[in-house]
């Protein structure tokens, strides 16, 4: 008679096996009300005082203002003194070394250490006031400043991050370290989608000439179950790789398969009790009905002439942004939860003013087209679009500082960024920098403070979309943040 091993139950189960099973069986349950067409929050807390996702659509914490979310995503940090942010007083203290009342503790990256001045420098673009709110706008972007009394611009935004990718993850997770879910997966978790065809959360990346390298842990599921991963689309032929069936390989041979890696998957999901082979099964679910969703998703050659004077010519050439932010709005008319676009190459350490101006030449007019489109199709009201980097710049000079050139270092200290659309104040400036837009001096508004108001703007609590971890409850905004209501409509 064969000897049962001495951590085994009479039923021949062991210890670390009932409890794997068991703690994973929790997870399931919870896992299972996500599961489906569609997912929402209950209408009550449970006893923990919690809201948990359940059921078919059930509704939000409080009425959302916003259905969907536009992110345009301006990588490398944006120089706030050449484009919202105009700074008159910088013109006298041009060339002069910025004070140490005004520098303060604030740190610099690396790149400046050995410099030995840090001369002011203005900008060299002009600014003038536009639209009825009177906001200042610098003249490289003259077709977002014809849409400015549409924009609600915040121009007190802070970060704690110095370095890109810390500082990208801080923006787009809430923790400069990699690992946590993005914006879009908290919100594939807790509010679904409105399109079960289409993926919750959708990223595109557009060609551009800047250097300055993006990771994909800024569209990761973290933690959360792997179907609420961002899915990139690319351009070209294939925009979802392995999404099209091999040579030979017809629809109804890839269903009979799928059916059939369902049921395996089904049984190991019995004994198992994995919440991730439930998100397996909604992958490959969601792969097959992409196959036919996804080309007539991204298809635009339908498109008439007049958008694309709109968006302007380059909306004709595949992987560009003016194309993405046309992409954007056939993904929010498909009512797609999450729409995050990314632009490198705002990064000017050196050659600022040919720079920036090339940036805002590739993006100017294809930003304004598509607040403009949304807003002729009745769209606006009801998605959110935002604007803006991870970062500002320094008001001194990076590098050598000549009377046509300059460059700006990393500064989280202040930058400026901008919402439109669904919930926010049209034609809104809040907060304000010193003289030298070095620091907040008015209505300062953290990146969690930033966070919390867009998942108000969707009806989520920041305090109750949680995420038990590791023995915690995670959130987007950890355990910060506060929502803006001077920024709500």
């Amino acid at each position: 008679m064969a000897m049962r091993d001495s951590n085994s139950n009479k039923f021949g189960e062991t210890r670390r096996g009932f409890l794997k099973k068991t703690s994973l069986g929790f997870g399931a349950m919870a896992l299972s009300s996500l599961i489906g067409n569609q997912y929402g929050f209950a209408d009550s807390p449970d006893s923990s005082g919690l809201y948990k996702p359940q059921g078919l659509n059930t509704g939000t914490h409080f009425p959302a203002k916003a259905k969907r979310v536009i992110y345009l995503f301006q990588s490398g940090g944006p120089s706030q003194i050449e484009t919202f942010d105009y700074k008159p007083s910088l013109e006298k203290w041009h060339g002069k070394e910025i004070p140490p009342s005004v520098q303060g503790t604030q740190r610099n990256s690396g790149m400046v250490a050995d410099q030995s001045t840090f001369p002011l420098v203005k900008s060299i673009y002009d600014f003038k006031q536009y639209g009825q709110s009177g906001a200042w706008v610098s003249e490289i972007f003259p077709h977002t400043a014809k849409v400015v009394d549409e924009l609600c611009i915040v121009k007190s935004m802070i970060t704690e991050a110095i370095n890109h990718e810390p500082a990208v993850m801080f923006m787009q997770t809430g923790s400069q370290l990699s690992g946590r879910p993005s914006i879009g997966s908290w919100l594939s978790y807790g509010l679904g989608s409105d399109n079960e065809n289409l993926p919750n959360f959708v990223v595109l990346l557009s060609k551009s000439p800047g250097s300055q390298p993006l990771n994909s842990n800024a569209w990761s599921n973290g933690f959360l179950p792997s179907h609420h991963q961002g899915i990139q689309f690319r351009s070209g032929k294939d925009p979802v790789l392995y999404l099209n069936n091999p040579h030979g390989v017809h629809d109804h041979d890839r269903r009979r398969a799928l059916d059939h890696i369902g049921k395996l998957n089904e049984k190991q999901f019995d004994l198992w009790q994995d919440p991730e082979i439930q998100s397996k099964i909604s992958q490959y679910e969601m792969a097959y009905k992409m196959q036919n969703s996804v080309p007539e998703a991204v298809d635009t050659s339908e498109e008439p002439d007049y958008i694309y004077e709109l968006y302007g010519e380059d909306a004709r050439i595949p992987g560009t942004y003016a194309s993405n932010c046309l992409q954007a709005r056939k993904l929010a008319e498909r009512d797609v939860k999450f729409i995050q676009l990314y632009h490198m190459g705002w990064d000017q350490h050196g050659s600022l003013p040919s720079g920036i101006k090339r940036q805002a030449l590739s993006t100017d007019q294809a930003t304004a087209g598509l607040i403009q489109d949304l807003k002729q199709r009745g769209l606006l009201e009801d998605t959110l679009v935002v604007w803006g980097g991870e970062f500002g710049r320094t008001s001194f000079s990076q590098g050598r500082l000549t009377a046509t050139n300059y460059g700006r270092d990393h500064h989280p200290g202040c930058f400026t960024m901008w919402m439109a659309g669904a919930g926010v104040k049209k034609g809104m400036v809040y907060g304000e920098t010193d003289e030298f837009s070095y620091n907040v001096a008015k209505n300062p508004v953290h990146v969690h403070d930033f966070q919390a108001t867009l998942l108000h703007l969707l009806g989520i609590d920041h305090e109750k979309l949680t995420f038990k971890h590791q023995g915690r409850r995670f959130r987007l905004t950890d355990v910060h943040g506060h929502v803006v209501n001077e920024l709500l409509a």
